[in-house]
C-alpha cells in the first residue's frame, strides 16, 4: 500500500490505543482543569479516588465514545496530513531526510487540520467528564450531547473553542520536530529499532504538554462551560484573563501532573503500534527505518 495511503490507516490503530491506555488520565486532566478556584478536589490523586469510589471505575472512561471514535479520526487526519506534507517536501521520495524545521512544517500542518475535526469531538468529550453525579449530569450520552448542542447553539455550536483548539493543537510543530531530534539520539546511542518509536515519541510529548498545556487548560474551560448566556467564557482573551486573575499563573497549570504522566506511555503505545501497521501496510520493503518511525502523533 503506498505510504500516503498507509498513513491514515494507521492512525486509526494508534487512536485506539490512545483511547485505552489514556482515557482515564484525560478524564482526571480534564477534571482538574474545569474545576476553576472551586476546590472540589485536593489533587490529581484525589480526584482519582473520588471519581472511582463515586462512580466506579466506569467513571473513569465517561466521556470514552467520542474519543473511542475520534482519537481514530483525528489520527488520520493528523497522520495523513503530515505524511503528504513530508512527501510534498521529499517530492514523492521517502528516502529522501528532512531538516528540523520541515518536520516541524508538516507537524504545524497536521495539528491545524486535525483541529477542526478535533473540535467537535473534543467538546462533547469534556461535557461529559465533567458530569461527576446526577446534579451534574445534563447528558445520558454522547449523541444527547450533540444534539443539544446543536439545539441549544446552532449546528457550528459545536466548533465552540475551535480557536483555543487550534493554538492548542499548533504545539504539533514541537512534538514532530523534536521527534526527529529524539529519534536520531536514541539511534546514535544504539538503542534497539523496535524501541525507537516508543521512547522517541514519549519523550516528544513531554516537550509537546509543556508548550502547549496553557492553551489546553483554556479550550477546556470554553468547551465545558454551560450553555447560558451570556457565555462566562466568549472568546480565548476572556478565558486566559478570568483564569490568570482567579487563580494566577498556577490555574494554567491545573491537572498537569496526571496529563504528563498520562502522555509518555499513551503515545508511546500508540507509537509502537502505528509503527507496527504502517509497516504491515507497506509495499515498499526498503522504505528507510526513520521514514517508517517519523509517522505518529501524540494526544
Amino acid at each position: 500500500m503506498k505510504q500516503e495511503f498507509a498513513g491514515p490507516l494507521a492512525g486509526v490503530a494508534s487512536g485506539a490505543t490512545k483511547l485505552v491506555v489514556g482515557h482515564p488520565f484525560d478524564t482526571v486532566k480534564v477534571r482538574m482543569q474545569t474545576e476553576g478556584a472551586l476546590g472540589r478536589f485536593k489533587g490529581p490523586l484525589d480526584c482519582l479516588l473520588a471519581t472511582t469510589r463515586k462512580e466506579g471505575f466506569r467513571g473513569l472512561y465517561k466521556g470514552a465514545t467520542p474519543p473511542l471514535v475520534g482519537w481514530m479520526m483525528m489520527d488520520s487526519v493528523m497522520l495523513g496530513t503530515y505524511t503528504n506534507v513530508k512527501l510534498l517536501q521529499q517530492r514523492g521520495d521517502p528516502n529522501t531526510p528532512l531538516m528540523f524545521w520541515q518536520h516541524a512544517l508538516a507537524g504545524l500542518c497536521g495539528g491545524t487540520a486535525v483541529s477542526f475535526v478535533a473540535c467537535p469531538i473534543e467538546q462533547v468529550k469534556a461535557r461529559l467528564q465533567v458530569q461527576y453525579d446526577a446534579a451534574t449530569k445534563v447528558y445520558k450520552g454522547p449523541i444527547d450531547c450533540a444534539v443539544k448542542l446543536v439545539k441549544n447553539n446552532g449546528f457550528f455550536g459545536l466548533w465552540r473553542g475551535i480557536a483555543s483548539t487550534i493554538l492548542m493543537r499548533h504545539w504539533f510543530w514541537l512534538y514532530w520536530g523534536s521527534y526527529d531530534v529524539f529519534q536520531r539520539t536514541f539511534r546514535s546511542w544504539g538503542v534497539s529499532e523496535a524501541m525507537i518509536p516508543f521512547w522517541s515519541g514519549g519523550c516528544a510529548s513531554q516537550l509537546f504538554w509543556v508548550g502547549c498545556y496553557p492553551a489546553d487548560v483554556v479550550k477546556n474551560r470554553i468547551m465545558a462551560q454551560p450553555d447560558v448566556k451570556p457565555l462566562k467564557y466568549p472568546t480565548v482573551r476572556s478565558a486566559f484573563r478570568d483564569v490568570w486573575v482567579t487563580e494566577g499563573f498556577k490555574g494554567f497549570w491545573r491537572g498537569f501532573v496526571p496529563c504528563i504522566l498520562r502522555s509518555f506511555p499513551t503515545n508511546g503505545c500508540a507509537m509502537l503500534s502505528f509503527n507496527f501497521v504502517i509497516k504491515a501496510l507497506s509495499d515498499e520493503p526498503n522504505v528507510r527505518e526513520d521514514f517508517v518511525v517519523h509517522e505518529l502523533v501524540e494526544e
